[in-house]
């Protein structure tokens, strides 16, 4: 009995500490090594697999180097959360968001591009950085 109450109450402490880090925008997403920070949390819908959504982006490489942005070319991004139309990070990532918020999306290789990389701008095993606007939740 003394056992079964030790367990409980490791579990409210669990559940209360991860509701703080939630809180703070520090919770880290269910994929290894993604990082997600809460830049300004959103009121509107809500973002999940399946949706429809609609985004601004800047995405830097670790050296500080821009290699994309759909808001230097003025035209926002659309696809479906969850398919698999962009890189693993970014499906992670942008699930839980709420139109009008913007996060901070730190995604390592294996969630990017790999080994691979992407043409001139992405080099193999990069580590990439992306703020993502939600605009739009469909």
């Amino acid at each position: 009995m003394i056992k079964k109450g030790i367990n409980s109450q490791k579990t409210i402490l669990l559940i209360t500490f991860m509701v703080c880090l939630a809180g703070a925008g520090l919770l880290f997403a269910q994929a290894p090594g993604l990082v997600i920070k809460d830049i300004k949390k959103g009121t509107g819908k809500e973002a999940f697999n399946g949706s429809n959504v609609t985004v601004h982006y800047t995405g830097w490489l670790t050296t500080g180097k821009k290699f994309d942005s759909s808001k230097d070319r003025g035209k926002p991004f659309s696809f479906d959360l969850g398919s698999g139309q962009v890189i693993r990070g970014w499906d992670k990532g942008v699930q839980g968001m709420k139109e009008g918020g913007v996060r901070k999306l730190t995604i390592p290789p294996e969630l990017g591009y790999g080994s691979k990389g992407a043409g001139a701008d992405i080099p193999p095993n990069s580590t990439l950085i992306f703020e993502v606007e939600l605009l739009k939740v469909y």
